[in-house]
């Protein structure tokens, strides 16, 4: 195998140009087979194999810097790099992860995990590296769907202004997740069919040379040679910038590119290779399901299809089924997503009113200033998002939605622990960011009716509302407790005395765990399901407070900013007789890996919570014996 010759990095420089194919092919044979087992991201890492390739060839590693965009399309720069054995554990807990992680390798130069980054990191790359008087190349690789991110453009327009070496690549496969949409995705399509404006020159070249004072024009034609370019290929619009552009090239010739990539590298400014690929290429599955591809399940190889069969509906599914029956119901109802609307649950709303549906692109801020331009026009905008992608859309929450008080409701998918992507895909930060911003409410519900009943309720909501809701199957149980949802109202599940369980969304399934195991180990314990991260319910607070002892907060956030600060703060400026246990994320970030494990691993697992509540029982009894103030519960 060729692929065996690969043990570190630079070693793909010793493998004989003849043998490129067949390595490609390796690589691919080698990723499908992995990720069939492990999951991960396939299609963009397939698509992406000759052009890794072809960069690898040209850069020396790791004095060149390559930042790769979201990191999806990494896992052969990896395999060049010598973590072959690393595909064993990829996306495991203690595994190697399926991103670019700068403690992983020297050869990975930036961290990435969200879109549209790399111009912006290679820039910073480029500044360092002329400060520091060294003079290494660096690389940025960004997808035509990130360049729907107005961050690239930012990083674009500072970038034209270099005189030093940098260059991006622009990976152009027509996708992002979803099909691409919008202005720049018809401009690219105008320049992949233009089949390169060089070929239109030579020809024109060659009849105008036949001609009488032919040869002349032709001179003066090339002295015109930009103006030639605006007339093939419409706006120019990297040129037009001050970016030299060169391209388009096929992405999936490694000669072509290694030239190309050459000769940008020799030009003393920024420089922009257009290299066009094919998203899957070499899996059939792929190549024809490529959002089916983009974050694949494990999945039975011959066939494409996911080895394991979901039988029951997950949050998505619900939010899905729930928005079409809003959609018929209110025609003010409109839906809006940041190139996602196959992973947010919004394709079936797409496909029913697509006059009433928006997707923006990778465009997350873009995309909640514009709901609240919508809001602000009478419509009821419903924004799909997951969790830590709306982070990158704080700013335009707090000062285009919050501070007018628009009607626009946030449904918060993945929020909580997602699991394999790792710390840049965990959504464990939103209650904290948004409950800081006035005028913003925020719900969790504890099953998947509940989730229904909440939606209902946002959209007839006059103020800025947010949902969140976890990855995964939608919890079932507890169908017969289904009070009408009231604004700022938790519900009370169960009620006894001493300990009190105030379980936020995803933890009320735990806590119903944990109560029944305390009751078995004779503590009495209510359960409360708090719904409202903000508003905090203190009606029901203050009247539990003056029954238990112990008030056990529950939620899968980080503590710093959530839901428990907000329930113990409470406490103590009202001076209740109780104690506060919180029972949330540490304020730190979160490695990829099993949820089940990483739950066992941040503490809020069901042994570990029972745990951390008797010490805490206990402890609170002791203190009180001795004040002279226990009177209740078991000791």
């Amino acid at each position: 195998m060729v692929l065996e010759k690969i043990k570190k990095p630079n070693d793909i420089k010793n493998i004989p140009p003849d043998e490129y194919e067949d390595l490609a092919q390796e690589i691919r044979e080698f990723l499908i087979n992995k990720i069939s087992v492990t999951g991960g991201h396939l299609g963009s890492n397939l698509g992406a194999v000759e052009l890794t390739m072809a960069l690898h060839l040209v850069a020396e590693l790791p004095g060149d810097k390559i930042v790769w965009d979201v990191g999806h399309q990494s896992y052969t720069h990896k395999l060049l790099t010598g973590r072959r054995e690393g595909f064993e554990t990829l996306r495991k807990y203690g595994g190697m992860s399926g991103f670019p992680k700068r403690k992983e390798s020297l050869c990975d130069s930036f961290d990435t995990g969200h879109s549209s980054t790399s111009i912006s990191a290679g820039l910073g790359l480029v500044k360092a590296r002329d400060l520091n008087g060294e003079n290494n190349a660096v690389f940025a690789v960004i997808g035509d769907g990130a360049l729907t991110g107005g961050m690239a453009y930012e990083a674009l327009n500072n970038a034209a202004r270099l005189d030093t070496n940098y260059v991006i690549i622009l990976n152009d496969n027509n996708m992002s997740i979803a099909e691409n949409v919008g202005g720049m995705s018809k401009y690219l399509r105008k320049i992949r069919t233009a089949e390169a404006y060089k070929d239109f020159k030579i020809g024109l070249e060659n009849r105008l040379n036949k001609l009488r004072g032919g040869e002349q024009l032709v001179d003066t034609l090339k002295r015109y040679k930009s103006g030639v370019k605006q007339l093939v290929v419409p706006g120019m619009f990297f040129e037009d910038m001050g970016i030299t552009y060169l391209g388009p090239v096929d992405g999936h010739d490694i000669k072509a590119m290694v030239r190309m990539f050459r000769e940008a590298r020799k030009l003393p400014k920024c420089v922009l290779v257009h290299v066009l690929t094919k998203k899957g290429k070499g899996y059939m599955p792929a190549e024809r399901h490529p959002a089916r591809f983009h974050g694949a399940e494990p999945f039975d190889i011959e066939t494409g299809l996911p080895k394991r069969n979901r039988k029951k509906a997950n949050y998505t599914d619900i939010f899905s089924t729930v928005m079409t029956k809003l959609g018929a119901r209110n025609e003010k109802v409109v839906a809006i997503t940041a190139a996602m609307p196959d992973g947010t649950g919004l394709k079936r709303f797409s496909n029913m009113y697509p006059d009433r549906f928006f997707d923006v692109g990778i465009a997350e801020g873009h995309a909640v200033t514009f709901a609240a331009g919508l809001a602000a026009g009478g419509l009821r905008p419903i924004v799909a998002v997951y969790s830590s992608f709306l982070q990158r859309a704080y700013d335009q929450i707090l000062h285009d939605v919050c501070i007018q008080n628009l009607p626009v409701v946030f449904a918060i998918d993945r929020a909580g622990l997602v699991g394999a992507d790792g710390e840049t895909h965990q959504g464990i930060f939103d209650i904290s960011y948004l409950s800081s911003i006035p005028n913003m409410t925020i719900m969790a519900p504890k099953n998947k009716w509940e989730l229904s009943d909440m939606l209902k309720f946002a959209v007839r909501f006059n103020s800025p509302i947010a949902i969140r809701y976890p990855r995964g199957e939608a919890y079932d149980g507890l169908e017969d407790f289904r009070a009408p949802v009231v604004f700022g109202r938790s519900e009370v599940i169960y009620e006894e005395n001493d300990i009190a369980l105030f379980a936020l969304g995803s933890m009320v399934r735990e806590a119903e765990e944990v109560r029944s195991d305390l009751k078995r180990r004779g503590y009495p314990c209510s359960l409360v399901n708090a719904r409202f991260a903000k508003p905090v319910d203190t009606e029901v607070l203050d009247r539990l407070c003056g029954t238990h002892s112990l008030i056990v907060t529950l939620e899968e956030n980080v503590e710093s900013g959530g839901y428990g600060e907000k329930i113990r703060d409470y406490v103590f400026e009202r001076r209740l007789s109780c104690d506060v246990l919180i029972i949330a994320l540490p304020d730190d970030y979160v490695e990829h890996g099993n949820v089940d494990i990483l739950k066992e691993e941040v503490g809020i697992d069901k042994d570990t919570i029972i745990k951390r509540i008797i010490t805490s029982y206990i402890s609170w009894g002791n203190k009180h014996r001795k004040e002279g103030v226990f009177s209740s519960g078991m000791e």
